[in-house]
């Protein structure tokens, strides 16, 4: 078992290059799960394309404001926007050691602008989350939380003591609506879809390290850890 005194990083105490890693994986795979503890155990910046678009928008930059004209008119911003921001986040003093990237690349053109710009200057790992889409419905079709406390349950898994009562706080308990069964397996597909080039794309290269993400949420974090000390060490 990894501890925090086997620091991950330490194999690459003898190169210059900051590290970036990559987090894929569908709908309920897992990586917003572990993105903040490893985060913290390997003292990188979490980044989040989302996490990007709110804080340029709130803060008014020149890209923010541009950004924001796209998602009222209900479009995707441009990758070439999404870029910029990324970059200018990357380059910060706080992201000089690596940073975790969460929700980009989601496709190949956009994997393919990211090569371009980070060959020179960063060391690329992608931990792909991969377990069966069938799983992934009975596990997410299931979630509810509380609406007062935001504690978590599952119908079948966890459920609570009193049918639509949390546990903690008595609280009411409801479903997001992009949980639903129907919604997920729509997601499903898109995710599938755009992203088998890309899973590809870093297989060719030899970036991609697999995890199983249909186990626990401990194990799973130890096999991330354990991936990760393995790639860096070769």
């Amino acid at each position: 078992m990894l501890t925090k005194e086997q620091p991950i990083l330490q194999a690459r105490e003898s190169e210059s290059l900051p590290l970036v890693i990559i987090l894929m994986g569908p709908p309920g795979s897992g990586k917003g799960t572990h993105a903040v503890p490893l985060s913290q155990h390997l003292s990188l910046r979490h980044i989040s394309t989302g996490d990007l678009f709110r804080e340029h928008i709130q803060e008014k930059t020149f890209l923010g404001i541009q950004a924001k004209h796209f998602i009222d008119e209900g479009k995707l911003v441009p990758d070439e926007l999404t870029l910029e921001m990324l970059f200018s986040r990357l380059f910060r003093e706080d992201c000089k050691k690596g940073v975790i990237l969460d929700g980009f690349p989601r496709t190949l053109p956009q994997a393919k602008a990211l090569d371009q710009r980070l060959c020179s200057t960063h060391k690329v790992t992608v931990l792909q989350f991969a377990i069966a889409h069938e799983l992934l419905v009975d596990r997410i079709s299931g979630r509810i939380a509380c609406k007062k406390c935001g504690t978590p349950f599952h119908k079948k898994h966890a459920p609570p003591k009193n049918d639509g009562e949390c546990d903690s706080c008595k609280g009411p308990l409801y479903q997001r609506i992009d949980d639903t069964e129907e919604i997920l397996r729509k997601r499903l597909t898109i995710y599938s879809s755009e992203t088998a080039p890309l899973i590809e794309h870093y297989r060719r290269q030899d970036l991609l390290l697999e995890i199983d993400s249909s186990q626990s949420k401990s194990q799973v974090f130890q096999d991330v850890l354990h991936a990760l000390r393995s790639s860096l060490v070769h």
